[in-house]
């Protein structure tokens, strides 16, 4: 009789031990999926990573049947699921739902994902017939303005006669929804009219387009060269380099070369970036040069596509280059050759919620070492961590600090706008200076991007006469304002609440917006230039795949010529007609509570900056502050990282913060709030008797309730060389001991290692 022990995609720790009827022993191995009976009616799709013949001490029960003809996990990738679960102090069930695509883990596999979009109705396809349209829909204003917003996204707006001078692209109808405002029935007024008309469309199919043209490749100048070079040299010596280039420098050039070095060994290259918007410039510009030898694998993508490419790189014919976000770091590889993390700094490389909360660039310089791969780091703004590696010589380090073709760095003007409200010269949140620029820039025919991190209209809502604020029923944040849904909104949970028309507590009509959010920066820079064509970029208008490529595409082909967002416009994006970069409120990104304040809101304002001033002009960049006199200002206005690196230093081994030490969080969930503060308090008591005053808390964290959970939080602050295997088996025998507890057996425990 053969046994197996396989992996299930539930939360719970170890492996599970099942037996093999003697007509499937010949069908099964490692990495190959069975289906397995637990508990009394449930069955679940496992993966089978150990075959043997050691009958267990217990009673086991069949598997039912085996679901593939040839293993779909890799031995290499099992190993770097164990990592994962080990050091990130996750069940390795957790690693396996979020490594593999959903279709893999159904038992009846996956159906193609479907989704609606919006087309003209050939009787309207004239310039003719749209004029006449327009003026039947004179009276029916909401409708004529969905139309006019719908012939702009699908460029029918371009009609001279019967063809349109700008080709026609498919819009989804999220997307048009999304964009003119509407609601669902207007829409359905309009199909029904015959105006309009939907269909069906898979997302996302497996890229056979384009061809291999390695001759498209541009010859590198001096610079790049010579960084080329030192590459290869310290990849001699070190497994991990960091190239650490400005913005502009031409990384991706250089990225290029490495490539194709790559293909020409028979070796396969990943390439992860931080986020999906960045795949779509990425895209175009690997696929021209590489074609069908490209895949593209992240979370906006369907799933029957992640499945298709996952079975692909089990193939005898994978790609040869992945691009994709974190996620991509678990697909399967057979010759992995390279590793590239571009904007390596980027926080978005760190998984949050749900577990595991593990890193993409920790996980993908292990995937290397497993591979007997070289992984290659690039940014403008390194994290502390990586930096501080390359300085001790644990990385190697390469340093371009030339922008392509000689341009210069963007002139970045600090703007006191404490001094300017105080004379009353501020139009709402915008300078006098920073609103020329914009304007001198809009009549040159260039671009602006406005940089606010925070989304909505306003973060909250407030009774002028007695300071009542909406608050989320099942978190601790008040509601944030979204006036194009008219919601409030709670951006942990989406609990929703309608804006209230008085004050409940005092009946005072006197609400009004504080502070300041995308949308609200979008409503009033359409009311001072009527004449631009405002795109925003942001959680809200980003949710489906089509929206981040028509949003970037437009602003890169000068569609729109004003893009304003959150941090996702910072995020290593090539435009080259923006001359004119805002910055809003500096200060919001400073105050915040968390050690690596400074550090997030250099790299974010350095980013920023970076999308300034690309072909043939210097670019100009306003630094909205009430603190101009801050050093870190002054840092990012003279892009001097390695002064504020070295700041930075002073203050984190003054305080025990990384890079000079390794932190775990601890977190407690309970809905009964005393309940979780006994027991927090209690497991931080078992683990000052091992950790003594490395343990901080526990405290609650700034968000102490979240879907109607409440949280209580330690810090475990570890000093380099400590044995790390050894505080985990502590932190989970502390776990334990607190579930065996009868009071506090419904406490949630997790641990956040490497928090970000």
């Amino acid at each position: 009789m053969k046994y197996i022990n396989v992996i299930l995609p539930l939360p719970l720790e170890g492996l599970f031990t099942y037996s093999v009827p003697d007509t499937l022993a010949e069908s099964v191995g490692f990495g190959f999926r069975v289906l397995v009976p637990l508990g009394k009616s449930k069955t679940y799709v496992a993966v089978a990573v150990r075959v043997h013949d050691e009958k267990p001490d217990f009673q086991v029960r069949d598997i039912l049947a085996v679901l593939d003809q040839a293993p779909v996990v890799l031995e290499r990738q099992y190993r770097l699921w164990q990592w994962v679960a080990e050091y990130y102090m996750a069940a390795v069930g957790d690693v396996y739902k979020a490594a593999m695509p959903a279709g893999l883990k159904a038992e009846e596999g996956y159906k193609p994902k479907t989704e609606t979009y919006v087309q003209l109705a050939p009787a309207y396809r004239s310039e003719q017939a749209l004029h006449r349209l327009l003026d039947d829909l004179r009276r029916a204003h909401k409708q004529q303005a969905m139309i006019i917003d719908f012939l702009a996204l699908s460029h029918w707006d371009t009609l001279s006669g019967d063809m349109p001078q700008e080709a026609v692209v498919e819009v989804a109808r999220d997307e048009l929804l999304n964009a003119s405002h509407g609601t669902a029935a207007m829409l359905k007024a309009l199909t029904d009219r015959g105006v309009l008309q939907t269909y069906e469309r898979e997302v996302g199919r497996l890229n056979t387009t384009g061809t291999y043209s390695p001759n498209k490749i541009k010859r590198l100048n001096a610079n790049q060269q010579e960084a080329y070079n030192a590459i290869l040299f310290q990849m001699l010596r070190k497994n991990v380099v960091l190239l650490h280039g400005v913005t502009s420098s031409g990384k991706t050039e250089i990225y290029i070369h490495l490539i194709q070095k790559m293909l020409d060994d028979k070796r396969q290259v990943l390439y992860l970036l931080p986020e999906i918007a960045l795949t779509v410039q990425m895209m175009d510009r690997l696929r021209s040069v590489f074609g069908p030898r490209l895949g593209i694998y992240h979370s906006k993508y369907s799933d029957a596509e992640r499945v298709e490419i996952w079975q692909k790189q089990l193939s005898h014919n994978p790609y040869d280059i992945i691009l994709g976000a974190r996620s991509a770091v678990f697909l399967p590889f057979q010759r992995l050759g390279l590793v590239i993390i571009d904007e390596e700094h980027e926080t978005s490389f760190k998984q949050q919620d749900p577990a595991p909360r593990y890193h993409a660039r920790s996980a993908a310089i292990m995937l290397a070492a497993m591979y007997g791969a070289k992984t290659l780091l690039g940014t403008a703004t390194p994290s502390m961590e990586s930096y501080y590696n390359a300085t001790t010589g644990k990385y190697g380090l390469v340093q371009l600090f030339t922008r392509y073709q000689d341009i210069q760095m963007p002139e970045i003007t600090v703007v006191d706008i404490k001094d300017l409200q105080r004379r009353k010269m501020m139009t709402g949140p915008y300078s006098p200076v920073l609103l020329a620029a914009m304007r001198r820039a809009f009549e040159a025919g260039e671009q602006v991007i406005i940089f606010q991190n925070r989304r909505g209209f306003v973060p909250m809502i407030e009774c002028k006469m007695c300071g009542w604020v909406p608050k989320c029923q099942n978190c601790d944040v008040a509601l944030t304002y979204h006036k194009n849904m008219n919601v409030l909104s709670c951006h942990y949970c989406g609990y929703t609440y309608r804006v209230p028309e008085q004050c409940p507590c005092c009946e005072s009509k006197n609400m009004h917006g504080v502070g300041l959010g995308t949308e609200k920066v979008e409503d009033t820079l359409m009311q001072i230039f009527p004449e631009a064509r405002v795109a925003r970029m942001d959680l809200d208008t980003t949710r489906s795949r089509a929206a981040y490529e028509r949003i970037i595409s437009d602003f890169s082909a000068g569609r729109t010529n004003l893009l304003i967002g959150t941090q996702m416009v910072t995020k290593g994006l090539d435009f080259d007609r923006v001359s004119v970069v805002g910055i809003l409120y500096a200060d919001s990104m400073l105050n915040m509570p968390d050690f690596r304040a400074y550090e997030h809101a250099f790299m974010l304002m350095a980013q920023v900056s970076g999308r300034a001033g690309r072909k043939g002009k210097r670019g100009q960049v306003y630094l909205q502050t009430k603190n101009p006199q801050l050093p870190l200002i002054r840092q990012v206005v003279d892009n001097n990282y390695e002064g504020f690196f070295r700041a930075m230093c002073e203050e984190r081994r003054a305080f025990n913060y990384p890079p000079f030490t390794r932190l775990v969080y601890i977190y407690l969930k309970h809905r009964d709030n005393p309940v979780v503060e006994s027991a927090a308090t209690y497991m931080a008591s078992v683990l000052r008797q091992w950790f003594g005053t490395r343990v901080l808390g526990p405290d609650k964290p700034a968000v102490a309730r979240v879907k109607m959970q409440h949280i209580r939080k330690m810090v475990l602050k570890l000093e380099q060389g400590i044995d790390l295997r050894a505080v985990r088996q502590y932190l989970r025998q502390a776990q334990r001991q607190l579930a065996a507890d009868t009071r506090y057996a419904a406490v949630t425990v997790y641990f956040d290692v490497d928090p970000l």
